[in-house]
This record gives structure tokens, C-alpha cells and sequence, in this order.
């Protein structure tokens, strides 16, 4: 991935709350057709010290499993919020007119081998973690457990899990970070106008920027 410094995002804790937020991954790797896409919600676990794990499933006719290198790496990409940027509203138009469109998004690239789990237990668990993730802050959570044992029996032997402990990631924030101060703040102004579906959550992306640029000028 082209990542140009002002845009790498690199901290754990960021990349994280981006894959809990936004868990639908397309995961990517090579099967017997040459490149393969798959759409796969994943949970990322605690692995052994500090090496993040991304843990899912897919259904057993999914060749994926089967095809999997054993000696190479997935690409795994967890896209976060993605916003057009319109020029006419940058507060230098006025000034200058020397604007462009753009698009500002954030998005989470992690690597690593993809290890098979064919264990009903390890599915049964990994669903729970996930679901429990996805139910939180519900007033009433759905759990596993609240289907008939017998039902989501049979469905877990339907599907296989797998595991990818993280080799390497790394994260593109492009949140209008190598604009001028005030062509970011009238950025803010606008996007909180709008009524498109990630419009609140790019404005506290770039909140969130303006706050770390600052933070980093005190220092």
C-alpha cells in the first residue's frame, strides 16, 4: 500500500479500535484461480505477548481453507470510514481557487499466515467472542447460547474456523492532514453538515488528527 508518512498510522491501540469498529475484512490470498477476495468479519484476540490475532470463520465449501498457503501470507484489510471531499469547501477556494476533490478514508492492511481451525469447540468460541463484540451495548444482547443447542450445532459443522496471527500491519489514516489548519477545520464544518452514512464518523477522524497535530507542535 502507497502510504506517504503524514498519512501512516502505526500506534496498536489505533489500529485496533479500527478493526473492533469496522470488523468485515476482505481477506486476500492466493487460491487455485490466482487471487482470491473474501468478505469475512473477524475477531482480533489476544495471541501469545503482544502479536494481535485475527480469528474467524467461513463456510466449509469455501475453498479458502483448503488452498491456503502453508508457507506464505493473507492480506487481510479492515476499511474504516471513507468520505468524499468536496474542494468548495476548503476555505482557500476563496483565497487561492488552487483546489481539488479528494477522498479522505482510514484503513487497517495486516499480514500473516492462514492457519485452519476444525475444531467445532474453537468455532463455538470464536462465534461467542465475536458476537458478544457486535451485541455490546444492546439493551438486550443476543448471545449463542440463546439459539437451540442442536440448531447452532449443526450450523457449526458447516463452517471452519480460521486464524491469522499478525506478522506485520500498518494503518492509512488520509484525513486531510496535509491540508492548512483552516482548510481542515472548515473540512469539519462541512462534513457536519452532511447526512451521508459516514459522515459523523470521518468528522472524528479528523478531529481526532487536528487534536494529535496539535499535541504534536506542543512537544
Amino acid at each position: 500500500m502507497y502510504c506517504p508518512d503524514p498519512f501512516a498510522e502505526t500506534r496498536p491501540e489505533v489500529l485496533r479500535a479500527l478493526i473492533q469498529r469496522y470488523p468485515l475484512a476482505t481477506l486476500v490470498s492466493v487460491g487455485g484461480n490466482g487471487l482470491e477476495a473474501n468478505h469475512i468479519p473477524l475477531y482480533l484476540a489476544a495471541g501469545g505477548g503482544t502479536q494481535p490475532v485475527l480469528q474467524g470463520h467461513v463456510a466449509r465449501a469455501n475453498p479458502l481453507w483448503r488452498e491456503a498457503p502453508l508457507d506464505g501470507e493473507v492480506l487481510v484489510i479492515f476499511q474504516g470510514p471513507q468520505h468524499y471531499i468536496s474542494p468548495s469547501w476548503y476555505a482557500t477556494k476563496a483565497e487561492t481557487g488552487k483546489v481539488v476533490p479528494t477522498w479522505n478514508y482510514a484503513v487497517v492492511h495486516a499480514y500473516g499466515p492462514l492457519q485452519v481451525r476444525d475444531d467445532p469447540d474453537w468455532v463455538r468460541q470464536q462465534m461467542v467472542a465475536l458476537t458478544a463484540q457486535q451485541e455490546n451495548g444492546f439493551t438486550l444482547p443476543w448471545q449463542v447460547d440463546d439459539a437451540p443447542q442442536d440448531f447452532t450445532e449443526r450450523l457449526i459443522g458447516q463452517v471452519v474456523g480460521i486464524e491469522i496471527p499478525v506478522s506485520r500491519w500498518m494503518g492509512k489514516w488520509k484525513v486531510s492532514q496535509n491540508q492548512p489548519l483552516g482548510n481542515r477545520d472548515s473540512v469539519v464544518a462541512h462534513l457536519e453538515q452532511q447526512k451521508q452514512p459516514d459522515s459523523e464518523a470521518m468528522t472524528e477522524y479528523v478531529l481526532a488528527s487536528l487534536k494529535d497535530g496539535k499535541k504534536e507542535r506542543l512537544e
